[in-house]
């Protein structure tokens, strides 16, 4: 998934800029097809500027880069059980493989520790109806980069801070 984040060119509308940047974000599930996709990326930008008579080649810098965020099978179930257990079965959904960037695969890596990561909802289900139902997170919920994301206080702190006791004490209760 490429999402371009953020176009900055100009000072004044009636100006043609000199230069444009594009702030570019680019997500995948396979390390090959990132590598495809950041040099299509680059090959496209090349031959754009090229066409447009670019005095120069354009730079293309990638800064920002994560691992892919994967989680230990055997951990999720172990604390997806006890978050069943604390916060409601109907409470806890698989949302599928989430296109994350996120740098918490690193610390776990470098800890030797399984790594799980969770979603922590907390949009007003009352403008979802029955989309939650479904075990499964509804396409149009609104997520943390959403502009329109607006979590309710309550009841996503309380579950928020529930979810993390459980898991808490999943992981350091005594063998």
């Amino acid at each position: 998934m490429v999402t371009v984040g953020q176009i900055h060119a100009g000072t004044k509308h009636n100006i043609i800029p000199s230069e444009a940047m594009l702030g570019l974000s680019v997500r995948s599930f396979d390390e090959q097809v990132r590598a495809k996709v950041l040099a299509s990326i680059e090959r496209v930008v090349t031959a754009e500027a090229a066409a447009s008579g670019a005095p120069r080649e354009p730079d293309v810098i990638s800064d920002e880069r994560f691992p892919l965020t994967v989680n230990d099978e055997a951990a999720t179930e172990r604390t997806a059980a006890a978050l069943r257990r604390a916060i409601g079965d109907d409470r806890v959904i698989d949302p599928g493989p989430v296109s994350g960037s996120e740098d918490v695969g690193v610390l776990a890596t470098a800890a030797g520790v399984p790594l799980v990561y969770w979603f922590l909802g907390g949009s007003d289900p009352s403008l979802f109806g029955d989309g939650l139902a479904t075990g499964r997170m509804p396409e149009d919920v609104p997520s943390n980069h959403s502009p329109h994301f607006a979590p309710l206080i309550e009841p996503t702190l309380g579950a928020g801070v529930a979810a993390l006791v459980a898991a808490a004490r999943e992981w350091l209760a005594a063998p």
